[in-house]
């Protein structure tokens, strides 16, 4: 099941949504092309759980600042590819609602509590992660929560076949979320060697579930 967009009309243009997806893919490009190489740079950049936890590192730069760095980290083409594609559907209609400013801040802090969610599971590990799953789990749950009934065009696979079919994004992001948390509580207590953080998802998921509708700006009243 592969969303690709929904029926959701946004009012403004989603300067920060597509802002987002140009520096991540201008990172993947630079990790690419960096002599040092991917694996490298997730350790000089990515958010390494015992660092955060600890705030004592052997990265070039604060723990503090890697969970930012990290966000714009990928590991392949399928990871940011599958989480640019997940933020350019959803992420306009929050962007709209919010308006730029504010979806900037939420994504960025969706993405710190997605990283600590992460590091507070596996506080001994030194494995980096990098990907901006987290933050954009964020942006998943406030549209899950804001847009429910949304309408979301998806790609079905019946073996070798596939359709087309519209389903509200309450199923799509649902099916998405149940995913997450049966593989992060099936993996809790393994001993992790890398691989997928699925705690990330599930704290940036929750995050933006709980708190969106604080994060909706006020309507003045005229008089």
């Amino acid at each position: 099941m592969i969303p690709f967009k929904d029926d959701n009309p946004t009012s403004i243009f989603p300067y920060v949504t597509i802002s987002l997806i140009v520096l991540n893919c201008v990172a993947f490009i630079w990790e690419l092309t960096s002599p040092l190489g991917i694996q490298k740079i997730a350790y000089y950049f990515g958010a390494i759980p015992e660092n955060l936890t600890s705030f004592q590192t052997t990265q070039p730069v604060h723990p503090v600042i890697t969970i930012f760095t990290s966000m714009f980290l990928h590991g392949g083409f399928f990871h940011i590819g599958g989480n640019m594609l997940y933020l350019w559907i959803f992420g306009n209609n929050i962007e709209d609602v919010l308006g730029h400013l504010r979806f900037l801040i939420f994504y960025l802090f969706s993405g710190v509590f997605a990283a600590y969610a992460h590091a507070i599971t596996n506080t001994e590990s030194i494995i980096p992660m990098i990907g901006a799953s987290g933050a954009v789990s964020g942006v998943l749950g406030a549209y899950l929560f804001l847009f429910p009934k949304a309408k979301v065009f998806t790609i079905i696979f019946f073996g070798f076949f596939w359709q087309i079919i519209k389903l509200p994004a309450f199923f799509v992001i649902g099916f998405w979320a149940v995913i997450q948390f049966i593989s992060g509580f099936v993996s809790f207590g393994f001993d992790q060697q890398g691989g997928v953080a699925w705690f990330a998802h599930i704290g940036g998921f929750l995050i933006g579930l709980i708190t969106i509708k604080l994060w909706i700006p006020r309507k003045r009243s005229d008089f």
